[in-house]
């Protein structure tokens, strides 16, 4: 029972009362003795110019914090959270701001729009540019003319022709004087990648392409370093060796990165700081971003996205199976393999630690796999094994020296296998959907029908979100109920440190999120100094140096 007098102010009972986290050898009572003798004693200035507050029809910033702890009505709660909330995506959103008007002032590479040569390589591809493609090309193009840095992310769904947007802008890049580098998180993308653009490109251009990456012996190095210093080679391609000091650029313009959340704001600056002058960036991405997420950790870049799927593509059969029908699974899988396919088995872990009563890590399945299919090759692949190795085993399938491939999610983002047609996932129920989505991409490459398969942790009820990706293809739709449900770590695992620290705010929140970015500009607008808000510019510097820009 607690027992307070009925005329001090009530902090256990006769109110709505706040529970808080305790550790041992605290009580509630005391916390809340504790927190209401904090206010009493603490001096909390507004953040907020006055204008501000009072055309939102805000609380104060003292009277917010005080209500969101002892709130007189579940009304007034809800206004204290509105306007904490409100000071966090405010923060965030005119750190992006600023950013993005410093951005602009830097002079930037002027590469002008070479129509003739970029229709005709658009004429000379063996399929055709999508709507969205083209809208892409346009709007790049219209950036890197403007004399201001493009700093554009740029979304499309696995498989949906980001690449070919990269070689159009990468040859209007060098027909006009300037290199273009695109830059991939693995050697073995990278080579990917110079493939696929030496087989888009004429032969003119083709043999301006090549290739640098990290295993290549110091000979060939001093070679390709020659070649870029010199502007023999036009379009490099490569991993983190091109940020080496030994590579000197002769007239970088054009900087594309792809899958850019797999690197540090440090190691995406080296490499701008290599040009003679401030170079367009084009930041790609196949992991859909909910639009909130755009709006707020990518404020600062313009976002285009490449929502259609190529004509060619077949959609990928997805069927969730429970874990005793694994013998049929792996009877499709020999048939599969049989027929001249390949196959994917995912795993959750690396290491034997049982998510149930029996092992789902990558070295049992290998195991077990390697039991059933004796006269098959069967390839162990993980996070743990060293780049190189990992190139190897990944390089060797693509080439079908194996007919499966066992890994855990280092092949979330990787290279085309076309020749792959199941993907089967153990624990799909451990998974986020992103995830799922991102998974289920690495078939369906080539022109055979393709299937996942997500098998469930122990046999039992399917949750709801496997069965909404079994119907839905759309990744963005998958992103967006992915964040309503499981929050930004399903999107991204791990993200950029404290770039979402939201304690109060709701990332789905759009709403708010359109308000605070209008109120961020007004501010801007007005010519408000961050000097007059102390500890207002105490957070949005601190937030300005963890966006992908500073």
């Amino acid at each position: 029972p607690a027992i307070e007098m009925v005329s001090s102010f009530p902090l256990h009972t006769a109110r709505l009362v706040p529970r808080y986290k305790l550790t041992k050898g605290l009580s509630s009572n005391q916390l809340r003795r504790f927190t209401k003798s904090a206010f009493e004693q603490a001096t909390v200035k507004e953040t907020l110019p006055t204008w501000l507050v009072e055309s939102k029809g805000f609380l104060p910033r003292k009277d917010a914090l005080m209500t969101m702890h002892f709130p007189e009505s579940i009304e007034l709660l809800k206004k204290a959270k509105r306007r904490v909330a409100f000071d966090e995506l405010f923060e965030m959103t005119l750190a992006s701001q600023l950013n993005k008007i410093d951005f602009a002032k830097e002079k930037a590479a002027n590469i002008q729009f070479n129509k003739d040569l970029i229709v005709g390589f658009v004429d000379s591809l063996p399929f055709k540019l999508t709507d969205d493609q083209r809208r892409v090309i346009w709007e790049s193009v219209q950036d890197m003319k403007s004399g201001a840095p493009m700093n554009r992310l740029l979304e499309g769904d696995v498989g949906s022709g980001k690449t070919v947007v990269a070689a159009a802008l990468m040859l209007n890049a060098i027909a006009d004087g300037y290199q273009a580098v695109l830059m991939a998180p693995t050697e073995l993308l990278a080579i990917q990648h110079e493939k696929t653009l030496k087989q888009l490109l004429s032969n003119k251009y083709k043999n301006k392409v090549i290739l640098l990456s990290g295993s290549m012996s110091k000979s060939q190095k001093l070679s390709i370093n020659k070649k870029i210093e010199s502007g023999e080679a036009s379009i490099i391609v490569g991993t983190h060796a091109l940020i080496q000091s030994t590579v000197k650029y002769n007239n970088l313009g054009l900087l594309i990165i792809d899958e850019q959340h797999r690197f540090g704001v440090e190691q995406r600056k080296s490499l701008q700081a290599k040009a003679k002058t401030m170079p367009h960036v084009l930041n790609m991405t196949a992991t859909p971003i909910p639009r909130s997420l755009s709006l707020t950790l990518y404020g600062e870049m313009d976002v285009s996205i490449i929502a259609q799927k190529p004509k060619n593509r077949i959609d990928i059969e997805t069927h969730v199976v429970q874990p005793e029908q694994r013998k049929k699974i792996y009877e499709s899988i020999k048939k599969s393999i049989d027929d001249g396919r390949q196959a994917f088995v995912v795993c959750p872990l690396i290491d034997d630690n049982q998510l149930n009563s029996r092992p789902l890590d990558v070295k049992n399945i290998h195991k077990q796999l390697s039991s059933w299919f004796s006269n098959k090759k069967i390839a162990l692949l993980h996070g743990k094994l060293k780049p190189a190795e990992k190139d190897t085993i990944m390089k060797d399938f693509v080439d079908k020296k194996y007919d499966l491939l066992v890994s855990t999610t280092v092949i979330e983002v990787g290279v085309d296998v076309p020749n792959a047609t199941t993907m089967v996932i153990e624990a799909a129920d451990k998974f986020g959907l992103a995830q799922l989505h991102q998974l289920r991409g690495r078939v369906g490459r080539g022109d055979q029908a393709s299937k996942c398969i997500l098998v469930l942790t122990e046999n039992g009820n399917i949750p709801k979100r496997l069965n909404t990706i079994v119907n839905e293809k759309d990744g963005f739709k998958l992103a967006e109920y992915d964040l309503q449900l499981r929050g930004p770590g399903a999107i991204y695992g791990q993200m950029q440190h404290g770039a979402l620290d939201l304690r109060v705010a709701k990332i789905t929140d759009t709403k708010l999120i359109s308000e605070a970015i209008n109120s961020a500009k007004d501010f801007i607008k007005k010519g408000e100094s961050l000097l007059d808000y102390p500890q207002l510019k105490t957070k949005v510097d601190e937030l300005r140096a963890i966006t992908n820009l500073n």
